[in-house]
């Protein structure tokens, strides 16, 4: 693939729709997750995930690399996505849904846009924080304190640690995304996506090898369609999607997603049995409220 300038900026009808689908498909990817690990072990299941994604994007990087143009992806770019958004972020996840539902882990994940707009105000150019937003920080933080004292008491022992530990994963990804917001102006993001999916294909794969029996692992149809919408729909569409945009709007508006994705997550775990109460409506709408403030409340 040849270096070439980025194509043109979508309108913003595209950007709007691509955000739509990120929304509905990551939405519903929670609960997806879950019930994957019904049959498959966690690292096995994310290591099946991202090994059927790197293959597809492979193959549609071959066939439609070229049309979208934009430079070869540095080292720098696919070794941090790969290993900071796909390998440990999800690794943690699929993990922590082992312990608790997924509507919960998707809320407690949903800190994300914040953590995303510290680090814009920190290392990006043009994405500085204002004070009006600390309040918005400030609402998260109380969300999350309720949660943690209440909600997360009923998952036992477990229930607190595990949610310590999922804080690591929007961390990471902030970290990844800003690597390749900061460094990645032009990328052609097929050709990125693809190798940062092997990457975290190849690395969740030892991973799941060192730490889960064989003996474990059950290809039941139920897994294997889990994992094909997974890797699918919830990789190869959405991080496509993404990442192609990251080249022409700001980290922090694509981090609007993050406060969608977990009503959609919500409620289908709701409709699938997972609990949910007042205290984690109350949480929830302090969270998502703290998102809120921090995103919008930024200068064009």
């Amino acid at each position: 693939m040849k270096d070439s300038p980025p194509s043109a900026a979508p309108s913003p009808l595209a950007i709007r729709a691509c955000i739509a689908v990120m929304c509905l498909v990551w939405g519903s990817t929670w609960i997806v997750i879950r019930g994957g690990l019904e049959d498959l072990p966690p690292y096995t299941s994310a290591a099946a995930r991202f090994v059927v994604a790197a293959i597809a994007m492979a193959v549609i990087t071959a066939a439609l690399g070229s049309r979208e143009s934009g430079a070869r992806p540095r080292p720098l770019l696919w070794i941090a996505l790969g290993t900071c958004n796909f390998a440990v972020s999800y690794g943690i996840v699929y993990r922590t849904e082992t312990v608790l539902p997924s509507g919960l882990v998707s809320l407690l994940w949903g800190v994300f846009p914040m953590l995303m707009a510290i680090s814009g105000h920190l290392f990006l150019p043009g994405e500085r924080l204002r004070r009006a937003q600390w309040l918005g920080f400030g609402a998260g933080l109380v969300g999350l304190v309720l949660l943690f004292g209440t909600d997360l008491q009923d998952f036992g022992a477990e229930g607190v640690p595990a949610a310590l530990v999922l804080f690591l994963s929007p961390l990471v990804s902030v970290a990844g995304n800003t690597v390749v917001k900061r460094y990645g102006a032009g990328t052609n993001s097929m050709a990125l996506n693809r190798n940062a999916m092997a990457l975290g294909a190849v690395q969740l794969s030892i991973v799941a090898l060192a730490c889960e029996p064989v003996a474990d692992v059950q290809w039941t149809p139920r897994a294997l369609a889990t994992v094909a919408y997974l890797a699918l729909a919830g990789t190869v569409l959405t991080f496509g999607l993404y990442f192609w945009l990251m080249r022409y709007i700001s980290a922090h508006r694509l981090s609007l997603i993050a406060y969608v994705t977990p009503v959609i997550a919500l409620v289908l775990g709701w409709a699938s049995g997972e609990p949910i109460t007042p205290y984690t409506l109350a949480g929830a709408a302090c969270i998502l409220g703290g998102v809120a403030l921090v995103v919008t409340s930024r200068k064009s």
